[in-house]
């Protein structure tokens, strides 16, 4: 059992920056990967960024690359989410999850197997 906790979330005009962050608790030495998906209403819920929790490797969705960063404190067990130039298409609840069963799918969201309660960003114009 993992367990995850987000927090972060808030309303930003256009330009500025959040940072999200996920807190991992419970079977953490299980976690294959972690990301950070998010999903406005009537869409369906879509890759930001994510890691491979061994490995490090990292794949972000194009529409936010070069303004997004994904890291992680080992020590804390907790994932972070830099946001930066921020748009109003970035409105969205947003989704800390944990795939630690096979079988394994870093960048979808379907093979996860844990999630955070989610936490709201809105974006003004």
């Amino acid at each position: 059992q993992v367990q995850l906790v987000e927090s972060g979330g808030g309303l930003v005009q256009a330009g500025g920056s959040l940072r999200l962050s996920c807190a991992a608790s419970g079977r953490t030495f299980s976690i294959y990967a972690m990301g950070w998906f998010r999903q406005a209403p009537g869409q369906e819920r879509e890759l930001v960024a994510a890691f491979t929790w061994s490995v490090g490797t990292t794949n972000y969705a194009d529409s936010v690359k070069g303004r997004f960063t994904i890291s992680r404190d080992n020590a804390k067990n907790t994932v972070y989410l830099q946001m930066n130039s921020l748009k109003p298409e970035d409105t969205a609840v947003y989704y800390c999850g944990a795939d630690s069963r096979p079988p394994y799918n870093r960048d979808d969201y379907r093979w996860y197997d844990y999630w955070g309660q989610g936490t709201q960003v809105t974006v003004s114009s």
